[in-house]
């Protein structure tokens, strides 16, 4: 089998790569990519005759869809911005396809993908996706779920690459719709820094002050445990300590907004010109801890008693004293890493339905779990009795 990675040569998705190479049996490996020079530098650090490259931009939709019709799958790492464009290709051309984000309009092209027989995963990273596979794995224990409160912290800089940077500019917007809770059968529109939680995250990370943020298990989950009679689902999130800092005062003077301001003769947004200072500063490129924690607390009923579920997990550290998880990889690998378990699965016939389908619907937790094992990345499961 064939497999088309967008987007391969950025920073995350390069690991997605990495990671097909060193556990996949694709015969055919290739990073297709507008960054051509990232791409080159890539090839040689994959080292594997199978890895080659193609030179694409997504706004090309016909030249994209032809290059995708000769592959059997596309693992999408392009940024959210694009993945409108991506997934439009991804359904013309008539073949797999999954991404990381799931946080764009994928669901528009769900008959598409039925009409030709394929799935679409939208949403695989860690966040959204390992944490699906989470709170699936709690309610096929339970009777019934009451609520799930989804927690993750991304320790990474806060600028390290444009696509990064474009997230945290998304989540924050003061006006972004998709920024919800599900309360009592009703989705709730909050503003950013909505429903401060304390949440214990595994250490080496600890515990921070975290908000809700626009992630798309609020959604899903809503729909596919809806047998279960869920009250409540809230995804919350942090950044390291000074990140949080930062953006907080971006949004309390009015920022997140990217308003325009006149330089000189030229008009720009504020934030753009914010978001370009820290993808050049030193201040925008390292953090003090490196890393993912992710913390899932679904609380339920089993034979008339109520339980309370907590999962998190751990991966090596960041301080070299691993190979391959030094300082930033230690994040990236995190993130990476689940998209190339996810389209493993999906070649191997081992992904559920046909359509744009909810992580959650479409992999056995289990499954995905031991393969993240394979990785040194663990789940653990803390079950108190309420």
């Amino acid at each position: 089998m064939k497999v088309l990675c967008l987007g391969g040569a950025g920073k995350i998705s390069r690991e997605s790569v990495y990671d097909l190479v060193e556990f996949s049996g694709f015969q055919r490996i290739t990073i297709a990519d507008c960054n051509e020079q990232a791409g080159r530098q890539v090839m040689p650090w994959l080292n594997d005759p199978r890895v080659d490259f193609k030179k694409v931009n997504v706004s090309d939709k016909d030249e994209t869809v032809k290059l995708m019709r000769n592959y059997d799958i596309v693992m999408d790492g392009t940024p959210i911005s694009l993945n409108y464009r991506s997934t439009a290709c991804i359904a013309e051309a008539g073949v797999h396809g999954i991404n990381l984000n799931g946080c764009s309009a994928e669901w528009d092209f769900n008959q598409q993908f039925k009409d030709k027989g394929k799935i679409c995963v939208p949403g695989f990273g860690m966040t959204p996706g390992i944490t699906n596979m989470m709170a699936k794995h709690v309610a096929d224990q339970l009777d019934t779920v009451d609520t799930i409160r989804i927690s993750h912290g991304a320790f990474r800089p806060l600028a390290f690459s444009p696509a990064i940077m474009e997230t945290t500019n998304i989540e924050y917007d003061p006006d972004l719709p998709s920024r919800v809770v599900y309360e009592k059968g009703k989705f709730i529109q909050v503003p950013p820094f909505a429903r401060p939680r304390e949440i214990d995250l595994p250490q080496p990370f600890g515990t921070h002050t975290q908000y809700i943020i626009p992630h798309a298990e609020t959604r899903t989950l809503a729909t596919s445990l809806d047998n279960k009679g869920v009250r409540l689902i809230e995804v919350r999130g942090t950044w390291p300590p000074k990140n949080m800092e930062l953006i907080r005062v971006l949004y309390d003077w009015g920022f997140m907004g990217n308003d325009k301001v006149k330089v000189g003769d030229v008009e720009v947004g504020i934030m753009d010109v914010i978001t370009s200072y820290l993808i050049q500063a030193p201040e925008g490129q390292t953090t003090d801890l490196y890393g993912y924690a992710l913390h899932v607390e679904v609380t339920g009923t089993k034979d008339g008693k109520n339980f309370q579920h907590i999962l998190t997990n751990t991966h090596p550290p960041s301080d070299g004293s691993v190979k391959g998880w030094e300082k930033l990889r230690a994040y990236t690998r995190c993130v990476g890493i689940p998209m190339s378990i996810g389209t493993q699965m999906i070649a191997h016939g081992k992904a559920k339905g046909i359509g744009v389908v909810a992580p959650e619907l479409v992999f056995n937790p289990s499954e995905v779990f031991t393969e993240l094992e394979k990785r040194q990345i663990f789940v653990h499961e803390k079950i108190n009795v309420l």
